[in-house]
């Protein structure tokens, strides 16, 4: 422990204080309409909680940590006497507030032993989350067994596989990393999982829109399968999974600036107006999409018989077309040389942009001039953009496809034209 001063000590008691004023604040709220004999804990109980654990965790620096694990065991003590009493008075009774005074003294003590700043964040979400019972409850209640089983699918490939898989490449010139081709498998699995969460939460239209717009960020291809498969099952949602798709289109387009920015930015200026041009066309034809398909419909209608929440043999097949394709590339590139970039920005297409982007990015300057990679990246956007209306068309059905391929066309000629005129 580092040596603290006056002001050291009266700032981390000061934010102990905080922490016990925060928490009561909460508990004081929620048990405001108990009379005072009946409350467990209120605003001053759980300030002086917090100041008690503060107080004792200075003590143990001075003197024994044994001074502070007497404090908590004390705490606890008495919150079990107290529980003991309340339960024998009313037949149902929580531990929920007696947790919480707990993890008060905890806090209370962290912000004296510790950085402070973790000590405070945690007070902020253990509040949160103290606040947040009825609707945690009303979650539960009308989470489904498929849902369940969803998550903790979704919890057994991304904290426990995930990690085994070793993060080093095999194959033709350490072209496959498990590791790698595995991480791509937890997000499009996530995607998935979220995509149908924002649907069950937001309804048709602010669900598909919130589908839209943050599975462009992880995989506007998976995204355009996802709410194809929606369209295939209940047609009536053509139009609004329509406007999900191109927004996730235009986020990839606006994505790829911010990989190009990151690991080359060379490539942002010529870049900037193409992408610019794509992602500007995609939204304004969603708008228009939205707008005229918003007549004679209810805004909160919820979509029923979505499916599996998480497509795990989906993603797994994903992870399958990865692996070919990145092989594919690494021959391509051994054969053809400068002019197998370009092919390679055409298979990669196929599935998604990020690998070919980054790839491309990391060769210019190099091996690569500039404008050669520009043309590659667009190859590569161009084609996908061609796959997720042809997914929509097929996977989908004719009214959900024949929305976003004139808008996909558009886009693809504007950002063709910008780049090449």
């Amino acid at each position: 422990m580092f040596a603290m001063t006056d002001i050291d000590i009266f700032q981390r008691l000061g934010l102990a204080l905080l922490i016990g004023l925060l928490l009561g604040l909460e508990r004081g709220w929620h048990e405001r309409v108990y009379d005072e004999g009946r409350r467990v804990a209120g605003v001053r109980t759980f300030a002086l909680v917090a100041l008690f654990g503060g107080v004792l965790g200075w003590v143990a620096t001075e003197v024994s940590p044994i001074i502070l694990a007497a404090g908590l065991v004390s705490l606890a003590m008495l919150l079990v006497a107290s529980y003991w009493i309340s339960l024998g008075r009313e037949d149902d009774v929580g531990i929920t507030t007696e947790i919480a005074l707990l993890l008060t003294f905890a806090l209370g003590a962290a912000s004296m032993l510790g950085p402070m700043e973790p000590a405070a964040a945690a007070a902020v979400v253990a509040a949160l989350l103290l606040s947040m019972k009825t609707k945690l409850h009303l979650w539960v209640a009308r989470m489904e067994q498929i849902e369940v089983s969803a998550v903790l699918k979704l919890a057994l490939i991304s904290v426990v596989v995930l990690p085994l898989m070793p993060d080093q490449g095999y194959g033709p010139g350490g072209t496959l990393n498990p590791h790698e081709i595995w991480w791509a498998i937890v997000v499009v699995a996530g995607l998935s999982f979220l995509g149908y969460v924002a649907i069950r939460l937001g309804g048709a239209d602010l669900g598909m829109l919130m589908t839209g717009a943050f599975g462009g960020l992880a995989s506007s291809t998976a995204t355009t399968l996802s709410l194809a498969r929606v369209v295939h099952a209940q047609p009536a949602f053509a139009a609004r999974a329509a406007v999900g798709v191109l927004v996730a289109g235009s986020v990839t387009f606006l994505r790829i600036l911010v990989l190009a920015a990151i690991f080359q930015p060379l490539l942002v200026a010529p870049l900037a107006l193409p992408m610019g041009v794509m992602a500007g066309v995609g939204l304004a034809g969603a708008a228009a999409i939205y707008a005229l398909s918003g007549r004679g419909r209810k805004s909160g209608e919820r979509i029923e018989g979505v499916g599996n929440p998480l497509e795990l043999v989906a993603a797994l097949s994903f992870g399958v077309v990865l692996a070919v394709v990145l092989l594919g590339v690494h021959y391509l590139q051994q054969w053809l040389g400068a002019g197998g970039v370009y092919a390679a920005a055409a298979l990669s297409g196929v599935t998604d942009v990020d690998a070919l982007t980054i790839s491309v990015s990391r060769l210019v300057g190099t091996d690569l001039v500039a404008a050669r990679g520009v043309t590659a990246i667009f190859i590569a956007v161009s084609v996908n953009t061609v796959v997720k209306g042809g997914i929509s068309l097929i996977a989908g059905n004719a009214a959900l496809g024949l929305r976003v391929l004139p808008v996909y066309a558009v886009a693809i000629a504007a950002g063709g034209a910008s780049l090449f005129l």
